[in-house]
């Protein structure tokens, strides 16, 4: 195989079966109908009750119903997969205790069954909100010091080591994808410089997905926004560039009320999730 060859692989190659895990939440049903390009057989899976509302099956679909917190069910569901999305998890900052089941034992159990079943390429749903404490003002790469913003933001930081882990000691590969916002479009200033469209995230999982030798990479998830926090020097190799802006939602963001200059949304990265909580009720 020619260098250009090589390098060009990731707009065809595809895999026989592919695992996409959280595919009830809100990214996993739009990512859903667009994984029929990159697999003969997707395996979609949610904890059972979610799959069961999440809307009609496709016919290169197989629905699993799995809590990740479940070692033996998440072997089950991994077994006979060449690669894995793992978006599954608590999507937002919620207590210690709901963070530790699905975001800290199931990413475990992910990468547990992947060593087992030799699957060789994990995308780990890694969040911004692994270095949500540096301020807006700053400009960082993946080669800063994580300040996770919260028990999500930790849990994901966690899930960056595994993943590092699992490469160097047994060769599994992964690209952790520090996912900035993924909606339909910016609703907030934040989001002006955090906001990834979906066509742009599908290209940068293709591309992670099918790159041959990324080790373990950590590459921001965001779209060619005019002003954003992030450099992704350290994920060149991936080749993603991104197509869409968030420029186009600025107008009607900035028609919004300016929030107060100490308030997080406005100074720190992370906005909210870096004030939210204690949830402990014995917390002052």
């Amino acid at each position: 195989m020619s260098a250009d060859t090589n390098r060009d692989a990731w707009q065809t190659a595809r895999f026989s079966r592919l695992l996409l895990t959280g595919a009830a939440g809100g990214v996993g049903r739009q990512l859903r109908p667009r994984l029929a390009s990159f697999a003969d057989s997707v395996r979609v899976a949610d904890l059972a009750g979610a799959m069961e509302a999440a809307g009609p099956v496709a016919p290169h679909e197989q629905v699993l119903g799995c809590d990740l917190a479940d070692r033996i069910a998440v072997d089950a569901m991994v077994a006979g997969c060449d690669a894995i999305i793992h978006l599954g998890g608590v999507s937002v900052e919620r207590p210690f205790e709901e963070i530790l089941e699905a975001n800290i034992k199931g990413v475990f159990h992910i990468y547990e069954a992947a060593r087992r079943h030799q699957v060789k390429r994990v995308i780990f749903a890694s969040s911004n909100h692994v270095t949500g404490f540096y301020r807006q003002d700053q400009r960082i790469d993946a080669h800063d010091l994580r300040r996770p913003d919260g028990y999500y933001g930790l849990s994901k930081s966690y899930g960056e080591d595994m993943a590092q882990f699992y490469f160097d000691r047994y060769g599994v590969e992964t690209v952790s994808i520090r996912i900035g916002s993924i909606f339909p479009e910016a609703t907030n200033r934040r989001m002006l410089a955090s906001w990834m469209s979906m066509d742009d995230f599908e290209q940068l999982l293709r591309r992670a997905l099918f790159t041959p030798g990324v080790g373990h990479t950590v590459v921001y998830g965001m779209s060619a926004n005019a002003h954003t926090w992030w450099d992704n020097r350290h994920a060149a190799h991936l080749g993603y560039t991104p197509k869409d802006s968030s420029e186009i939602f600025r107008a009607k963001v900035e028609a919004q009320p300016q929030p107060a200059p100490d308030d997080p949304v406005a100074t720190l990265q992370g906005g909210a999730f870096t004030a939210a909580g204690p949830f402990d009720p014995l917390a002052p």
